[in-house]
């Protein structure tokens, strides 16, 4: 009788030597921080003291002229961190790894060179499916610091510009209430004997809670809404005290809106913000009542609300102040430079730390998160989704 045969050669069951794991070598990085063109961007990646940190590391970074300036940041302050700078942006994309507050454009995706290294915003509502062909043909990996997750599971990126959203809302608000055509100077605090200023807030997320701690901390009535139970209860535990809460119900809704002084949005949905306060609900608001649509780059969750600019920032419908700038954070450029360089200052130390990307990313699942292309390849299901694209599973690409 035959013997079955073996699934094995004869030389795969012979005794191997065992393969251990090689020591880990430092990194080295060279880090580019080109300028910011977007219009009215004014962040930057890292601030001095960061450069400062690593630099004193052994790692290079190289900044265009005047890339921190409009963040209060001098080529000086850069220049005594130890960064080298220069007037070539080439140059600076030419870095092995890029580090920028708004995605490249399709134009600077072309000065970086191939298997470069990108760590930007994706903004993926906001692309275009040709920004991932150069990405694919240039076998570039990006991370998009949107996307990357912390300890906690939350995403430390996005909080933290949510929380400046939050309470630049308020302060927007209340300059708003002062300087705006039609306002009749409303000081927004509480005065012994004046009534308090009444503020609606819609969305009991970061933008919402830190919008409420601004607004209590100034003395106003402040009024919670929003869909999720647990959120409102989250809230009223992290801000400490007692306020009004309820879900969202028209009624409700109705009769805070038509008392208030001061809205505030703050839903977000999946592809676009739902719309929670109608154009019927913005006409029975106060005249001169200001709207802080905080989700209006994702749509907006008032009705009446158009996307406006920095320069023109406001419009009024209905006898009611609209607010709808998109990049609320970019208003305030150097707390946001400062709190973005505080998220990615620890996370490029770990990357040198592991001996490159790669090894961080096998050892960090929040940082593995931020990935969306790998040498080319794209390894995000919601980048494929949202563009109809083939994607790999990035446990498949690093063992």
């Amino acid at each position: 009788m035959s013997q079955p045969k073996s699934p094995f050669t004869k030389a795969q069951l012979l005794p191997q030597e065992e393969k251990l794991e090689v020591a880990r070598q430092k990194g080295e990085l060279f880090i580019g921080l080109p300028k910011e063109t977007y219009f009215q961007e004014k962040r930057i990646c890292l601030t001095p003291d960061a450069v400062t940190a690593i630099t004193a590391n052994g790692h290079k970074v190289l900044i265009e002229n005047g890339a921190g300036e409009e963040a209060g940041f001098s080529d000086r302050d850069y220049s005594e961190a130890g960064a080298m700078l220069t007037n070539d942006t080439k140059k600076v994309f030419g870095c092995p790894m890029i580090l920028k507050v708004e995605p490249p454009t399709i134009e600077e995706l072309e000065m970086i060179n191939t298997k470069t290294v990108l760590i930007s915003a994706l903004q993926l509502k906001t692309r275009e499916h040709a920004y991932f062909d150069v990405l694919s043909r240039k076998k570039i990996t990006a991370l998009g610091f949107e996307f990357i997750k912390d300890e906690d599971h939350s995403y430390p990126a996005v909080k933290a510009l949510s929380e400046i959203a939050g309470t630049a809302s308020i302060l927007i608000a209340a300059e708003i209430m002062v300087n705006a055509k039609n306002q009749k100077g409303l000081l927004f605090g509480n005065i012994s004997g004046v009534p308090p200023v009444e503020v609606v807030v819609i969305g009991a997320g970061t933008v919402g809670q830190f919008a409420v701690r601004s607004a209590l901390g100034l003395g106003a009535n402040v009024k919670v809404f929003d869909s999720s139970i647990t959120k409102l209860r989250k809230l009223q535990t992290n801000v400490g005290q007692t306020l009004y809460t309820s879900t969202i119900q028209p009624k409700n809704l109705l009769k805070a809106l038509r008392r208030c002084d001061v809205a505030i949005g703050a839903v977000r949905g999946s592809n676009r913000s739902p719309v929670i306060v109608t154009e019927a609900m913005v006409e029975n608001m106060k005249r001169g009542a200001v709207i802080i649509d905080v989700s209006v780059d994702m749509g907006g969750c008032f009705e009446t609300t158009e996307m406006t600019s920095h320069d023109e920032p406001t419009r009024i419908k209905h006898d009611v102040i609209h607010y709808g700038v998109p990049n609320i954070p970019a208003r305030y450029p150097k707390t946001a430079s400062i709190s973005i360089s505080n998220i990615f200052t620890p996370y490029l130390l770990q990357i040198a730390e592991s001996g490159g990307l790669e090894n961080a990313i096998r050892d960090d699942r929040g940082l593995k998160n931020g990935l969306y292309f790998y040498r080319g390849i794209l390894t995000n299901k919601a980048v494929a989704d949202w563009f109809d694209m083939s994607y790999s599973d990035i446990n498949l690409l690093i063992f």
